[in-house]
């Protein structure tokens, strides 16, 4: 007994000695990223207010389908190009916009965070317009870049932070409709005077760790930016930009990569209409593919992470980005009980639409869905051609920004 109980003892001191705990080390924290979505010209033609006043949700119904991503992403941008004035301002008239008073709200609502106000409609209700603007955007804690009460103002750095990331936002405009610059104690919009934007870009990069800049500039409806904005994009990026995004053609222009002393910056030099109600009057079995141009749309998703470098140094590089394919729905001269204007994210809608198909073309679900033969096939014909639509609108947005962009 004597052995035995000195045999258990030895195994059970093996035993404890086997499963000592070893120490292990714990996984290295991921590195920490921040995701920007930005997409286009927010227009608020007439049948735009009037589609969202029609509905009960109102103006986030308009792009209830987004809301999602840009509540995903940690900043959100877009351009404004209307004057939000209705206490100062004229009506909205073609080519003079105001906006509602319910659009900033709506916008703060559906994840926005900031907005550019340097275009060429930003005094299109006059200085006090833009003094309105910006009141009423600041109330619901959104950020705007490119315009300002005084000359200061607008070219303050606005500088936001997320998840220890500093992300610096410059705006400007090559354009002008009517440009009321006079004194620099009074409202005013930057403009894009390239030494000084270079200047400006160059200070940003000294306080933050991305720089994004936005431009109203190029050619309307053309999907080819000028060489003089490829020489400004480059002349930027140099300087420090780590984002451009362009807009004002009203459709897109491709996206490129560009590099400058080994960093890499993303241009998207145009990422044309987010809600508008332009091309209203196409149709893919009547048009050809570009008569809908004005009506496709990018959410340009980036991603940035910190890294360390080779120096010991860390630095934000662009990790990932792409593009969502956007597209405007718009029954203009459709039968219908009230205009219905909407935005909605293409391959959602493609995937949504061959399931319904598949259901109405199946032998048992199909004549319980829909008992009525010839209403069947006539479902089926029309969500066809709802399908060819959606597959034309996602391969013209790859085609224009660039096929390695959209997944």
């Amino acid at each position: 007994m004597r052995q035995l109980h000195l045999g258990t003892a030895l195994l059970v001191g093996l035993g404890l000695v086997g499963c000592r705990s070893r120490k292990v080390e714990a996984p290295a924290p991921p590195p920490a990223s921040l995701t920007v979505v930005a997409v286009g010209d927010i227009l608020m033609h007439q049948d735009v207010k009037r589609s969202a006043e029609l509905d009960p949700e109102g103006l986030p119904s308009l792009w209830s389908d987004l809301i999602p991503l840009f509540k995903e992403a940690d900043l959100a941008f877009g351009n404004l190009e209307t004057p939000i004035a209705p206490r100062t301002g004229r009506p909205g008239v073609p080519f003079q916009f105001n906006a509602p008073e319910a659009l900033p709200a709506a916008l703060r609502a559906s994840g926005f965070t900031i907005l550019s106000t340097a275009n060429n409609h930003a005094f299109d209700q006059g200085a006090t317009g833009v003094r309105e603007t910006l009141e009423r955007l600041r109330a619901e804690r959104l950020v705007a870049v490119g315009s300002g009460e005084d000359r200061a103002r607008a070219e303050h750095l606005q500088v936001l932070e997320r998840h220890g990331i500093k992300v610096a936002f410059l705006g400007f405009t090559d354009l002008f409709n009517l440009d009321l610059n006079r004194r620099a104690s009074e409202p005013w919009v930057r403009p894009l005077d390239l030494e000084p934007a270079l200047q400006a870009v160059r200070e940003a990069k000294g306080q933050a760790d991305l720089v994004v800049v936005s431009l109203h500039w190029g050619n309307e409806y053309q999907h080819a930016p000028t060489r003089r904005q490829k020489d400004i994009a480059r002349a930027l990026v140099a300087a420090g930009c780590d984002l451009l995004l362009g807009h004002h053609p009203h459709v897109l222009q491709p996206l490129e990569l560009l590099e400058s002393g080994g960093r890499k910056a993303l241009v998207a030099y145009s990422l044309g209409n987010f809600i508008s109600n332009q091309d209203r009057m196409y149709r893919a079995d009547l048009f050809p593919v570009a008569g809908g141009d004005n009506r496709d749309g990018a959410a340009l998703k980036v991603r940035f992470e910190r890294r360390p470098e080779l120096d010991g140094r860390d630095r934000v590089v662009v990790a990932e980005c792409s593009v969502e394919p956007l597209w405007t729905e718009n029954n203009w001269g459709a039968p219908a009980p009230r205009r219905e204007i909407r935005v909605i994210r293409v391959a959602a809608a493609e995937a949504r639409v061959r399931a319904d198909l598949e259901k109405l073309s199946d032998a048992i679900e199909g004549p319980r869905l829909q008992p009525d033969e010839a209403q069947r096939r006539r479902a089926i014909l029309d969500k066809q051609e709802y399908l060819r639509t959606l597959i034309l609108r996602r391969k013209r947005v790859a085609e224009v920004v660039g096929e390695a962009f959209v997944p």
